[in-house]
């Protein structure tokens, strides 16, 4: 009996038929007439196929079901409920619907991702033109492999918030790292985050497997680091931009002409943004951590750049005492001087140097070794990275 020729009739007829055969025979012919002639069903014969697939659904073959699923995962017009009958078989069944059947919509995708099988799962994270919404869903799973799957999904979108937690996860998940990098959609920020932490730890492991020099790998990893981060900043963030302080700072600088006494002399006139600037270029840090150095309580900041600057005991107490001076609360009394004094006189040189020299250093990527330091995480080793915003300095 070719499809083309059955009528609603003749399908009533064999749906009355009680035998395996009979039942296989018309979900076949029913299969054939949605592929072959969806278009010029009447919206109630579709109704009466529909309901009749669904009550067979359970009772034919396998391997018809199958075929069924193969057939129709392509058809512009298949119904949706049978396509959300089908999704819901067995895996090997509702595969292809789930991949490929545009019949389905995101509601009937997350009620599958949260009641059907993993498998089911993983085979919606691999359908064509995934919607941030259903992408949402499937990385609230928590399971690594439907994420890998979604993430190897170029044809899915992402929300960025998602690809922030995936990025995040990925610190302890390694499997998440390659593919992550290879999105087209990956967030500039989110790939410079990356680096950030994957250098750090990456760190921490060779550090503590061959016993090499922290100072000397980040001499050797950071002018890498800070060279790709700086190119990937430079497509989207502007020129960096100076004070006027800090243009004359770094003027002064260049002269030759920066030395502690004309710090100082500039401190004593009141020209305090000035000395901010000046004394930022002479410690090589930012303005942004000079401030914090400064103005803490105890001065022990000062000091250490005194001590690395080779700043005598008498220039030391002037900056410290002058700095009070300009944030009034911070103390400055003989006692708090005493103190001052007393750790300046603790802190040696070379080492005041060292601690420096880490001041200098990327602050995210401080912030990056602070993180895992703090939390012993290595490569693959879970720990925290994207906390609040902090300017990261590394400082303890």
């Amino acid at each position: 009996m070719a499809a083309e020729a059955i009528e609603v009739q003749q399908l009533l007829q064999l749906a009355r038929e009680k035998s395996e055969a009979a039942r296989s025979h018309l979900f076949e012919v029913m299969g054939d007439l949605f592929q072959e002639q969806a278009s010029v069903l009447s919206a109630q014969e579709r109704a009466l196929m529909v309901d009749i697939l669904e009550k067979l659904v359970r009772e034919v073959s396998h391997d018809i079901r199958l075929k069924l699923s193969h057939r129709l995962a392509d058809l512009p017009g298949t119904p949706r409920e049978l396509a959300v009958l089908l999704a819901n078989d067995e895996i090997d069944i509702a595969s292809p619907i789930l991949m490929r059947s545009r019949a389905l919509q995101d509601a009937d995708l997350i009620e599958i991702i949260h009641h059907r099988s993993r498998q089911h799962i993983l085979a919606v994270a691999m359908r064509r033109d995934l919607s941030m919404s259903v992408s949402d869903v499937l990385v609230e799973t928590g399971h690594s492999d439907v994420i890998m799957a979604l993430l190897n999904n170029q044809e899915a979108t992402i929300s960025e918030k998602t690809m922030a937690y995936i990025v995040d996860q990925s610190k302890h998940v390694d499997e998440f790292q390659e593919p992550l990098v290879h999105r087209r959609d990956l967030p500039r920020e989110l790939a410079i985050k990356m680096c950030y932490w994957v250098s750090a730890a990456i760190r921490q492991f060779v550090i503590e497997k061959f016993q090499v020099d922290a100072n000397e790998f980040d001499d050797t990893i950071e002018p890498i680091l800070r060279e790709q981060v700086a190119k990937a900043e430079a497509e989207t963030q502007p020129a960096e931009t100076l004070t006027p302080a800090e243009e004359a700072a770094r003027a002064i600088k260049d002269s030759g002409k920066l030395t502690a006494r004309l710090m100082i002399q500039t401190l004593r006139r009141g020209e305090v943004p000035m000395f901010e600037a000046m004394f930022a270029q002479a410690a090589e840090l930012r303005l942004a951590l000079i401030h914090r150095l400064l103005y803490e309580i105890g001065g022990n900041g000062i000091a250490v750049i005194a001590r690395a600057l080779r700043l005598s005991r008498e220039e030391f107490a002037t900056i410290y005492l002058l700095t009070r001076r300009a944030r009034p609360g911070l103390g400055g009394g003989a006692v708090d001087l005493g103190r001052a004094l007393g750790f300046y006189d603790k802190v040696a040189g070379d080492a005041a140097l060292k601690v420096l020299e880490r001041w200098r250093r990327d602050p995210q990527y401080l912030f990056a070794i602070k993180t895992i330091e703090q939390t012993g995480s290595r490569p693959g080793g879970g720990a925290e990275f994207f906390g609040p915003n902090s300017d990261g300095d590394g400082t303890r």
